[in-house]
Protein backbone atom coordinates (compact mmCIF):
# COMPACT_ATOMS: atom_id res chain seq x y z
CA UNK A 1 0.00 0.00 0.00
CA UNK A 2 1.84 3.31 -0.68
CA UNK A 3 1.68 6.35 0.73
CA UNK A 4 -0.95 7.82 -1.41
CA UNK A 5 -3.27 5.26 -1.18
CA UNK A 6 -3.05 5.32 2.99
CA UNK A 7 -4.16 9.02 2.57
CA UNK A 8 -6.93 8.46 0.28
CA UNK A 9 -8.83 6.15 3.08
CA UNK A 10 -7.00 7.36 5.88
CA UNK A 11 -10.46 7.60 7.73
CA UNK A 12 -11.07 4.40 7.33
CA UNK A 13 -8.31 2.97 8.33
CA UNK A 14 -8.60 5.68 11.88
CA UNK A 15 -11.57 4.07 12.27
CA UNK A 16 -10.56 0.39 12.12
CA UNK A 17 -7.56 0.78 14.32
CA UNK A 18 -10.36 2.71 16.77
CA UNK A 19 -12.56 -0.03 16.35
CA UNK A 20 -9.71 -2.74 17.42
CA UNK A 21 -8.20 0.13 20.39
CA UNK A 22 -12.35 -0.14 22.01
CA UNK A 23 -12.35 -4.04 21.74
CA UNK A 24 -9.23 -4.16 23.63
CA UNK A 25 -10.52 -2.30 26.27
CA UNK A 26 -13.42 -4.10 26.55
CA UNK A 27 -11.63 -6.97 26.78
CA UNK A 28 -9.05 -5.43 29.83
CA UNK A 29 -12.36 -4.86 31.46
CA UNK A 30 -14.52 -7.71 31.78
CA UNK A 31 -14.83 -9.21 28.07
CA UNK A 32 -16.39 -8.04 24.98
CA UNK A 33 -19.54 -10.73 25.92
CA UNK A 34 -19.46 -9.06 29.58
CA UNK A 35 -23.31 -7.51 29.88
CA UNK A 36 -22.30 -5.01 32.22
CA UNK A 37 -19.08 -4.26 30.59
CA UNK A 38 -21.35 -3.18 27.46
CA UNK A 39 -23.47 -1.45 29.42
CA UNK A 40 -20.48 0.44 30.66
CA UNK A 41 -18.83 1.28 27.32
CA UNK A 42 -22.11 2.53 26.09
CA UNK A 43 -23.72 -0.72 24.44
CA UNK A 44 -27.16 0.36 23.22
CA UNK A 45 -30.36 -0.20 25.72
CA UNK A 46 -33.62 1.51 25.14
CA UNK A 47 -34.61 1.36 28.74
CA UNK A 48 -30.98 3.16 30.11
CA UNK A 49 -31.74 5.61 26.69
CA UNK A 50 -35.55 6.48 27.36
CA UNK A 51 -35.81 5.90 31.48
CA UNK A 52 -32.40 7.32 32.57
CA UNK A 53 -31.58 9.77 29.68
CA UNK A 54 -28.46 8.34 28.47
CA UNK A 55 -28.42 9.94 25.01
CA UNK A 56 -25.10 8.75 23.99
CA UNK A 57 -25.62 5.65 24.02
CA UNK A 58 -27.20 6.04 20.39
CA UNK A 59 -23.55 7.36 19.43
CA UNK A 60 -21.08 4.75 21.29
CA UNK A 61 -22.65 1.83 20.45
CA UNK A 62 -21.72 1.99 16.81
CA UNK A 63 -18.11 1.33 18.41
CA UNK A 64 -18.68 -1.75 20.58
CA UNK A 65 -18.47 -5.57 19.70
CA UNK A 66 -19.21 -8.66 20.99
CA UNK A 67 -16.72 -11.27 20.16
CA UNK A 68 -14.04 -11.22 18.17
CA UNK A 69 -15.92 -12.69 14.86
CA UNK A 70 -18.37 -9.44 15.24
CA UNK A 71 -15.97 -7.27 14.77
CA UNK A 72 -14.11 -8.75 12.50
CA UNK A 73 -16.63 -9.16 10.23
CA UNK A 74 -17.72 -5.55 10.60
CA UNK A 75 -14.07 -4.50 9.73
CA UNK A 76 -13.46 -6.69 6.63
CA UNK A 77 -16.85 -5.22 5.37
CA UNK A 78 -15.94 -1.41 6.25
CA UNK A 79 -12.57 -1.77 5.17
CA UNK A 80 -13.53 -2.42 1.61
CA UNK A 81 -16.60 -0.37 1.47
CA UNK A 82 -14.17 2.14 2.54
CA UNK A 83 -11.52 1.39 -0.08
CA UNK A 84 -14.07 2.71 -3.11
CA UNK A 85 -16.36 5.32 -0.94
CA UNK A 86 -13.85 7.46 0.77
CA UNK A 87 -12.38 8.55 -1.99
CA UNK A 88 -15.20 9.09 -3.74
CA UNK A 89 -17.15 11.15 -1.10
CA UNK A 90 -14.11 12.38 0.41
CA UNK A 91 -12.65 12.63 3.82
CA UNK A 92 -15.47 14.65 5.64
CA UNK A 93 -18.47 13.37 4.09
CA UNK A 94 -17.26 10.20 4.30
CA UNK A 95 -16.90 10.06 7.99
CA UNK A 96 -20.32 12.18 8.47
CA UNK A 97 -22.12 9.24 6.22
CA UNK A 98 -20.32 6.65 9.04
CA UNK A 99 -20.73 8.32 12.05
CA UNK A 100 -24.50 9.27 11.51
CA UNK A 101 -25.54 6.19 10.05
CA UNK A 102 -24.57 4.50 13.26
CA UNK A 103 -26.55 6.65 15.44
CA UNK A 104 -29.51 6.50 12.57
CA UNK A 105 -29.17 2.76 12.54
CA UNK A 106 -30.11 2.79 16.35
CA UNK A 107 -32.81 5.11 16.30
CA UNK A 108 -34.48 2.82 14.52
CA UNK A 109 -33.58 0.23 16.78
CA UNK A 110 -34.44 2.33 19.83
CA UNK A 111 -37.98 2.89 18.09
CA UNK A 112 -38.98 -0.80 17.02
CA UNK A 113 -36.18 -3.62 19.17
CA UNK A 114 -36.63 -5.28 22.09
CA UNK A 115 -36.41 -2.44 24.94
CA UNK A 116 -34.65 -5.36 27.11
CA UNK A 117 -31.89 -6.01 24.93
CA UNK A 118 -28.03 -4.98 24.54
CA UNK A 119 -26.72 -4.41 21.27
CA UNK A 120 -23.83 -3.06 20.42
CA UNK A 121 -21.65 -3.17 16.42
CA UNK A 122 -20.48 -1.09 13.49
CA UNK A 123 -22.84 -2.88 11.82
CA UNK A 124 -25.23 0.49 11.70
CA UNK A 125 -22.81 2.49 10.38
CA UNK A 126 -21.47 -0.46 8.00
CA UNK A 127 -25.38 -0.72 6.37
CA UNK A 128 -24.71 3.29 5.76
CA UNK A 129 -22.11 2.64 3.67
CA UNK A 130 -24.38 0.21 1.56
CA UNK A 131 -26.97 3.46 1.75
CA UNK A 132 -24.26 5.56 0.45
CA UNK A 133 -23.58 3.55 -2.68
CA UNK A 134 -26.61 2.59 -3.84
CA UNK A 135 -27.52 6.55 -3.53
CA UNK A 136 -24.22 7.32 -5.40
CA UNK A 137 -25.28 4.83 -8.06
CA UNK A 138 -29.05 6.13 -8.36
CA UNK A 139 -27.16 9.79 -9.18
CA UNK A 140 -24.80 8.18 -11.49
CA UNK A 141 -27.33 6.36 -13.88
CA UNK A 142 -29.41 9.30 -13.90
CA UNK A 143 -27.03 11.54 -14.25
CA UNK A 144 -27.11 13.25 -17.94
CA UNK A 145 -23.59 13.34 -18.28
CA UNK A 146 -23.90 9.62 -18.91
CA UNK A 147 -22.87 6.97 -16.20
CA UNK A 148 -19.37 5.95 -14.99
CA UNK A 149 -19.50 2.16 -15.43
CA UNK A 150 -17.22 1.17 -12.10
CA UNK A 151 -19.45 3.12 -10.48
CA UNK A 152 -22.50 1.37 -11.43
CA UNK A 153 -20.87 -2.06 -10.70
CA UNK A 154 -20.06 -1.10 -7.79
CA UNK A 155 -23.34 0.16 -6.63
CA UNK A 156 -25.28 -2.57 -7.95
CA UNK A 157 -23.03 -5.06 -5.92
CA UNK A 158 -23.52 -2.76 -2.78
CA UNK A 159 -27.29 -3.25 -3.47
CA UNK A 160 -27.22 -7.40 -3.48
CA UNK A 161 -24.69 -7.76 -0.84
CA UNK A 162 -27.41 -4.93 1.81
CA UNK A 163 -30.21 -7.20 0.12
CA UNK A 164 -28.55 -10.68 1.18
CA UNK A 165 -27.36 -9.18 4.44
CA UNK A 166 -31.10 -8.23 5.06
CA UNK A 167 -32.22 -11.58 4.10
CA UNK A 168 -30.14 -13.47 6.33
CA UNK A 169 -30.93 -11.15 9.62
CA UNK A 170 -34.69 -12.61 8.97
CA UNK A 171 -33.11 -15.51 10.13
CA UNK A 172 -30.11 -15.41 12.38
CA UNK A 173 -30.52 -15.04 16.17
CA UNK A 174 -30.06 -12.08 17.99
CA UNK A 175 -29.24 -9.27 14.89
CA UNK A 176 -30.36 -6.11 15.07
CA UNK A 177 -32.51 -5.77 11.89
CA UNK A 178 -33.79 -2.41 12.95
CA UNK A 179 -30.70 -1.30 13.41
CA UNK A 180 -29.39 -2.28 9.55
CA UNK A 181 -32.17 -1.02 8.22
CA UNK A 182 -32.04 2.48 9.84
CA UNK A 183 -28.60 2.72 8.93
CA UNK A 184 -28.84 1.80 5.57
CA UNK A 185 -31.90 4.53 5.21
CA UNK A 186 -29.55 7.10 6.88
CA UNK A 187 -26.64 6.46 4.86
CA UNK A 188 -29.03 6.93 1.63
CA UNK A 189 -30.47 9.93 2.85
CA UNK A 190 -27.03 11.61 4.07
CA UNK A 191 -25.56 10.75 0.67
CA UNK A 192 -28.06 12.33 -1.57
CA UNK A 193 -28.33 15.82 0.57
CA UNK A 194 -24.27 16.03 0.83
CA UNK A 195 -23.29 14.84 -2.90
CA UNK A 196 -20.00 13.22 -3.87
CA UNK A 197 -16.98 13.48 -6.40
CA UNK A 198 -17.91 11.63 -9.07
CA UNK A 199 -20.94 12.85 -9.90
CA UNK A 200 -23.53 16.27 -10.40
CA UNK A 201 -25.57 16.54 -6.60
CA UNK A 202 -29.31 15.72 -6.83
CA UNK A 203 -31.36 18.60 -7.60
CA UNK A 204 -32.03 21.59 -4.81
CA UNK A 205 -35.79 19.97 -4.70
CA UNK A 206 -34.71 16.47 -3.83
CA UNK A 207 -31.81 16.95 -1.28
CA UNK A 208 -34.42 19.41 0.69
CA UNK A 209 -36.86 16.72 0.63
CA UNK A 210 -34.56 14.08 1.75
CA UNK A 211 -33.64 16.10 4.44
CA UNK A 212 -37.06 16.63 5.58
CA UNK A 213 -37.89 13.07 5.70
CA UNK A 214 -34.41 12.52 7.18
CA UNK A 215 -35.53 14.89 10.48
CA UNK A 216 -38.86 13.61 10.33
CA UNK A 217 -37.03 9.88 10.76
CA UNK A 218 -35.18 11.07 13.71
CA UNK A 219 -38.06 12.20 15.35
CA UNK A 220 -40.63 10.10 14.67
CA UNK A 221 -38.41 7.29 16.17
CA UNK A 222 -37.24 9.10 18.86
CA UNK A 223 -41.10 9.68 20.05
CA UNK A 224 -41.86 6.13 19.43
CA UNK A 225 -38.34 4.65 21.68
CA UNK A 226 -39.70 6.70 24.68
CA UNK A 227 -42.46 3.97 24.54
CA UNK A 228 -40.92 1.48 26.50
CA UNK A 229 -42.43 -1.82 26.98
CA UNK A 230 -41.26 -4.90 28.98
Amino acid sequence: MNKLYRKDIIVTMSLLLLLLAVFIVEIFLGGSENTATLIRLGAMNNYTVAAAGQWWRLFTAQFLHIGIMHLVSNAVMIYYLGMFLEPLLGHIRFLAVYLISGIGGNLLSFALGDDRSISAGASTALFGLFGALIAVGVRNATSVEGSNSLISYISRQAFVLALINIGLDLFIPNIDLQGHLGGLFTGAMLTIILGNRATNKFSAKVRIISGVILIIYAVATIRQGMVISF
